[in-house]
């Protein structure tokens, strides 16, 4: 798989590391399943579904994609990077992002 490493480097995290990163990241945490999780709130399924679109561009952008779930108004996204079998430096930079995102 191929990564565009103008950023980022593209690399499996500690377990310190991961809990260092992810207090960075505000609303995300670890789940027992070693994935990074958080849940979106909005006010109708349109709103929900137009952030899905925009975090779809931009995954697509850094060639990672999200697990995620959408019941109407609610996203839950998981991060993990499956190639790696753990959490990585992509998956704390795409919820970087997706947070950006939601405060658009």
């Amino acid at each position: 798989m191929s990564h565009d490493s103008k950023k980022i480097e593209y690399r499996k995290l500690s377990k310190n590391e991961i809990e260092t990163e992810v207090t960075k990241i505000q609303g995300w945490k670890v789940t027992e399943a070693g994935k990074i999780s958080k849940e979106f709130q909005f006010k109708n399924f349109v709103q929900a579904f137009g952030f899905m679109t925009k975090v779809a561009i931009e995954a697509e952008k850094m060639n990672h994609h999200p697990e995620w779930f959408n019941v109407y108004d609610r996203v839950k996204i998981e991060l993990v990077t499956h190639d790696l079998e753990g959490i990585s430096t992509y998956d704390m930079k795409l919820a970087d992002t997706i947070n950006k995102l939601f405060e658009d």
